[in-house]
Order: structure tokens, then C-alpha cells, then sequence
């Protein structure tokens, strides 16, 4: 059934409309209950010949038909406008964000938003957007995709159920997972530069940022933690000449994955040590540079990277 309906509706670009083609609608259980206790008093009315429990059936009748309406037009017309994929961590969640909203007079009430065991119910107002977040685990490194997003109402009575299936091309970059025990390569300096005496010194402290996935705990402010705020990051600037090139050749007696989760253990440590670092891989060489883009582009590298390469190696 899955794959007859991803054939039927293809591909989605966002911006899309939901439109009543490719809307499906059914009773839920609830609605097939309460079709049976219908059932059940027109014969019993039928069967006495009492006036007012058929004129209570056909009442009860005339509302689920008009729940039904309502539920299918909940979806009709609601239009999902975009949607953000959050880089992740290989065994972490990756944010999925979806921003959609209504052009019409009509606000749409209990909208769920699902993706694999992962539901958001949320209202969007008439003339207005709202934003859904969701999670997506995140196994293993690489370009993952996201697949199909489901879209779902039982508004407004949970007599019947319409839904359909976003099929989006988007796809999610998990990282390795940033793990290891190695030691981080003695930094190099440039001429005329000093270098830190120890791996991973900083000359002073810079400022605070919040917390993201993958920074080094050592790294957390625990004393401003521990007085209620938030959890914060010390950023450190590094001396000028501090300078580390990270190898996937230079890590011996480990597997591709290993060695990729040293890789991003330590791009992760020296981005927040904000330190000057750079990428060699077999088939592709990252210059010295710092900052948070810098450590993006080698995380990313990172998950693109294809273990059939280091194998033929």
C-alpha cells in the first residue's frame, strides 16, 4: 500500500497544497463503534416502532455524517511551506521542522504531524502558519533520508480519520559519532608563531554560547550551571600560530568508522577550543581555518565520506 501510494502522488517540492485527490479517509474504531450502536437502535426502533428512537438515530446518523465532512475539509486546502533538516550526530535525534499554514478563513483544528513513531498534533490559525518539530533518530552516519511525513486528523469528533503522506527528497547529514581515546596530533606552528604547550590550550577565555550536540563536557561552565543557568560552552582564542591537521591516513589499526569517529571527536574538541584545524582524507583535503562553518564543512565531509575508498586503500 505504501509504495502504491508513493507511486500514485510521486515526489513532493514543497511548497504543497493538500488538495482532496490525495486526501484518504476512514472510520476509526471509534466510528465503527458508534455506526454499530446505530445500526443497533434503528432495529430496536424499527422492531417497537418508537418515533423518537428513530428520530434519535437518524439525528445521531445526519451528525457523523456531517463529522466526516468536516474531518476530510480539516486537510483540504492546508499547505506545508517548507521544511529544515538540523545536521545530527550518528545515535542522536535530528530536528525536523515543518512550517505550514492556511490561506483560508478556516483555522484547522488537532493536525497531527508524524514521521516514523514520532507524532506533533498542533492548530493552525486561519490566515496563519505554524511551525512542527520532529525527530528523527539518526543510527548510522551518512546522508539519510527523510522519506515520508505523515499528515493526520480525527478532528472533530475522532469519528473518522483523514490523512495522507508528504513524500519529500530531503535528506538529513549525520555525522559520525564524535568518540575516541586517541590523543589529538601535536598542533604545528607558523613561522614566527608561538604554539600552546599542551594539546588543546587556549590563550584566553572569549565568551559563552549555549550548548549544542557534540561540544566536549570539559568545556561546560558547571559552576554557572550549578547557580541556575542554562547550560553554556567557554569559548576560548586560541594563539594565532596554533595549528592541527587531522589525518584518516595517520590513525593505524582501527576500521573507516573508527577512524571517522576520532576524525570528528577531535574537530569537535578543537572547534571549541577554537583552534586552527584541517581535514585530510583520501580523496579530499580541507584547508586550515576555524570557527563553526569551518567545523560543519569537516563534520560534513565526514558523513559523506565513503568506506569503500579506504578499504580499496
Amino acid at each position: 500500500m505504501a509504495a502504491w501510494i508513493r507511486r500514485r502522488q510521486g515526489i513532493d517540492r514543497l511548497p504543497v497544497s493538500l488538495q482532496r485527490a490525495r486526501l484518504y479517509i476512514l472510520p476509526t474504531r471509534t466510528g465503527i463503534a458508534f455506526a454499530a450502536l446505530l445500526l443497533v437502535m434503528l432495529i430496536a426502533g424499527l422492531n417497537y416502532a418508537n418515533s423518537l428512537a428513530l428520530l434519535m438515530t437518524f439525528l445521531l446518523a445526519g451528525v457523523a455524517l456531517v463529522a466526516m465532512h468536516a474531518c476530510h475539509r480539516n486537510l483540504v486546502g492546508l499547505r506545508i511551506a517548507e521544511l529544515s533538516c538540523e545536521d545530527s550526530f550518528a545515535g542522536e535525534s535530528a530536528a525536523l521542522r515543518l512550517r505550514v499554514g492556511t490561506d483560508t478563513a478556516q483555522a484547522r483544528f488537532a493536525v497531527e504531524f508524524g514521521i516514523e513513531a514520532e507524532a506533533v498534533v498542533c492548530t493552525v490559525p486561519a490566515h496563519g502558519e505554524s511551525v512542527v518539530e520532529l525527530k528523527l533518530s539518526t543510527p548510522l552516519r551518512g546522508l539519510m533520508p527523510v522519506g515520508r511525513v505523515r499528515v493526520l486528523t480525527t478532528w472533530p469528533f475522532g469519528l473518522f480519520r483523514a490523512w495522507t503522506w508528504l513524500h519529500v527528497p530531503d535528506r538529513v547529514t549525520v555525522y559520525p559519532r564524535p568518540v575516541g581515546r586517541r590523543a589529538m596530533p601535536a598542533a604545528a606552528a607558523a613561522p614566527g608563531a608561538s604554539v600552546p604547550q599542551r594539546s588543546g590550550e587556549a590563550d584566553e577565555w572569549a565568551t559563552l554560547r549555549p550548548f549544542r550536540d557534540g561540544d566536549s563536557p570539559r568545556q561546560v561552565a558547571w559552576k554557572a550551571y550549578a547557580r541556575g543557568a542554562p547550560l553554556l560552552v567557554k569559548e576560548y582564542t586560541a594563539s594565532a600560530g596554533a595549528e592541527r591537521m587531522f589525518d584518516f591516513a595517520a590513525i593505524a589499526g582501527a576500521d573507516a568508522e573508527q577512524r571517522l569517529s576520532q576524525l570528528a571527536r577531535w574537530i569537535v574538541q578543537a572547534a571549541a577550543d577554537g583552534e586552527r584545524f584541517g581535514l585530510r582524507l583520501p580523496l579530499e583535503l580541507i584547508t586550515l581555518d576555524r570557527g563553526q562553518a569551518h567545523r560543519r564543512r569537516c563534520l560534513r565531509a565526514l558523513a559523506r565520506f565513503d568506506a569503500g575508498v579506504a578499504a580499496d586503500d
